[in-house]
């Protein structure tokens, strides 16, 4: 049985994500989304909800699921006895990184591969960040994201300027 973990901080889950997913899940027996709690950065939603929007937008696919983690990706690889890591990628610079990141992996654990999948031409532009910075400025995202994710961005930045009114008013 092939199972693949397909790992990122998914904030948020983007269409270019959720390509990569979709496409995997028809390759292998059971993919595993691992959602990375990273210390190093100030996510816009929390590991609980990226991992609940991640369940509601892959519910169609019955070999997906959808777990946390934090520390090495190797250590998470191994306790899901899954063989392989799936990594998307948009453009040559994203080769560079990658490839160092899977030698590095291989390095620490032979026995896992990394294959890399090239996103649809349509969503190779396409970041979480570049969604959050049109989301901060106001921008429309819904041609990013699916639907229920730009419902929870829109919701996100509402809450967002409610407290910055509100800590404008107490000053």
């Amino acid at each position: 049985m092939a199972i693949a973990v397909y790992p990122g901080s998914f904030d948020p889950v983007t269409l270019g994500h959720l390509d990569i997913i979709e496409r995997s899940a028809k390759m292998m027996d059971r993919v595993i989304i691992g959602v990375l709690k990273n210390y190093s950065k100030t996510p816009l939603f929390s590991v609980s909800e990226r991992v609940k929007m991640l369940e509601s937008i892959t519910a169609h696919l019955d070999n997906v699921e959808v777990q946390s983690f934090g520390g090495l990706l190797v250590d998470f690889v191994h306790m899901n006895h899954a063989d392989v890591i799936v990594r998307g990628l948009r453009a040559v610079s994203d080769f560079e990184y990658e490839l160092q990141i899977a030698q590095a992996n291989r390095v620490i654990a032979a026995d896992i591969d990394t294959i890399f999948l090239t996103t649809n031409i349509k969503y190779s532009y396409l970041s979480s960040s570049i969604v959050k910075e049109v989301a901060a400025f106001d921008g429309n995202i819904d041609a990013f994201l699916p639907p229920l994710v730009a419902d929870e961005m829109h919701k996100k930045f509402r809450e967002q300027i409610v407290r910055e009114g509100k800590e404008k008013i107490k000053r």
